[in-house]
């Protein structure tokens, strides 16, 4: 028989652990299946928590539940999901205390994930097939609040994500701080999360240029507010739907603005290969920057969105066209794109800028365009290239190329209605080598618009 002194000190390992909030959060942590119920309160944590890799069928759920990085944190998140099958994380508040663990970071190199780079993160999964994460409040956090790498079947629902984002040695944003899906992550849908204050990407999907593209995927519902990066930016990925979304405050503050990396605000973004997608009846006022950027973008739809800028020039330091299409990836070309019944409504410059063949333009509103009033004297230098004087006064440019040529043509532009400054004169401009003759242009409503003056002044407070 076991002496008492022996049993008791069996019994010590037990009764610390259930003296320590991080043991018992650690312990319940370590159930592979089931429904497990966190244990309430904060709990600061000093290291990562890895849950196992064969994890299945499991439900996380809070408990009015707070996961904080302690000063002396290090570690890639707060949680860790390395692998596993049908998880869920709901009902828990993270805080990833990053006054106190952010250090300064630039960007991974062009061939490194950011799964394998970036720290401080809040969830990080890896290869998880049948992820759920809803319900979670993500604050301070100083990388991503979610970062999911090569996911299946990813919901993403009812997040709610601020003051998170960290920054270079430049003290510019660094893309960090909102939702991140990378290397080919496949039919996920990220719906009704609220995004603000945050320094990098609202919502991001990417994939290195020879990994898998994302794919199946649905942005919906979102709303943004104070975001110095994109709000959301759809990167390397094919059959995305971004629907519904609004925002405010797209680019701000501008001090954050990584200037030198060239990474100018967009309400939504495109990067890399992006085909067969949709952006959709999305809202935004207020982007120090581009409504749309259409570069990697073919074979698809723009159609129903709002962009709005009400605030004097001074405010948009990092203005530019509302829609942008460009071909910076080798792999694509600019094809075969509908932009119809959008509304751009203040402009830095033009209105929609065209390259490449087989774009239908129609029944957009482009409104109170070339704010800057290009090229008369003026603050803001027009003259980005010289042989192209109508380059950014145009409501809508027929360009020769962007990263790489390729001249717009078989495009039709009909139906559209363009005013600002001088756009009677500079209604559809088209760029050297460019042929008016071999795109439609038709029954566009082209105007001066004295009322342009509006947006021209601070309003009164």
């Amino acid at each position: 028989m076991r002496s008492s002194a022996c049993l008791f000190a069996a019994l010590i390992p037990a009764l610390l652990a259930a003296a320590d909030p991080d043991a018992q959060l650690r312990t319940a942590l370590l159930a592979k299946t089931g429904v497990v119920t966190l244990p309430g309160g904060a709990i600061e944590i000093s290291r990562e928590i890895v849950l196992p890799s064969d994890a299945h069928d499991l439900d996380l759920r809070g408990a009015n539940t707070t996961i904080k990085a302690a000063a002396t944190f290090r570690g890639r998140a707060l949680i860790v999901i390395p692998a596993g099958k049908n998880i869920k994380i709901h009902d828990l508040s993270l805080d990833g205390n990053r006054d106190a663990v952010a250090r300064p970071a630039g960007l991974p190199s062009s061939e490194t994930m950011f799964s394998r780079f970036t720290p401080n993160n809040g969830i990080l999964a890896e290869g998880v097939t049948g992820l759920e994460i809803a319900q979670l409040k993500a604050a301070n956090i100083a990388g991503f609040a979610i970062l999911v790498n090569a996911g299946h079947s990813v919901r993403i629902h009812g997040v709610e994500i601020t003051a998170s984002g960290g920054l270079n040695a430049r003290k510019r944003n660094n893309t960090t701080g909102g939702i991140l899906l990378e290397e080919g992550t496949t039919d996920f849908e990220v719906l009704d999360c609220r995004i603000a204050d945050v320094r990098g990407n609202g919502i991001w999907t990417h994939s290195l240029y020879r990994s898998a593209r994302n794919a199946r995927g649905r942005i919906a519902g979102n709303e943004f507010a104070t975001i110095a990066r994109d709000a959301i930016q759809v990167g390397h990925a094919t059959e995305v739907r971004v629907e519904n979304n609004r925002g405010r405050m797209i680019g701000y503050p501008a001090e954050l603005v990584d200037l030198e990396d060239q990474a100018f605000p967009v309400a939504v973004d495109t990067a890399g290969n992006v085909d067969r997608s949709v952006y959709r009846n999305n809202q935004f006022e207020e982007i120090d920057g581009k409504c749309f950027d259409l570069d990697g973008f073919h074979d698809g739809e723009v159609s129903g969105n709002t962009c709005l800028n009400e605030e004097s020039v001074k405010n948009y330091p990092y203005g530019n066209f509302g829609i942008i299409m460009n071909n910076s990836n080798p792999d694509m070309q600019s094809r075969n794109i509908r932009i119809t019944g959008n509304t751009i409504d203040g402009g830095l410059f033009g209105g929609i800028f065209i390259i490449g063949s087989g774009h239908t333009v129609s029944g957009n509103h482009l409104l109170h365009l070339n704010l800057a009033h290009c090229n008369d004297p003026g603050p803001i230098n027009c003259a980005y290239t010289p042989n192209q004087p109508d380059l950014l006064r145009s409501g809508i440019y027929l360009g020769a190329g962007a990263d790489r040529p390729d001249v717009a043509k078989s495009n039709t532009v009909v139906n559209n209605e363009i005013g600002g400054y001088g756009m009677s004169r500079h209604c559809v401009g088209v760029a050297p080598g460019v042929s008016l003759a071999a795109n439609t242009v038709a029954k566009n409503e082209c105007s001066d618009d004295a009322a342009v003056a509006r947006v021209l002044f601070v309003k009164p407070h």
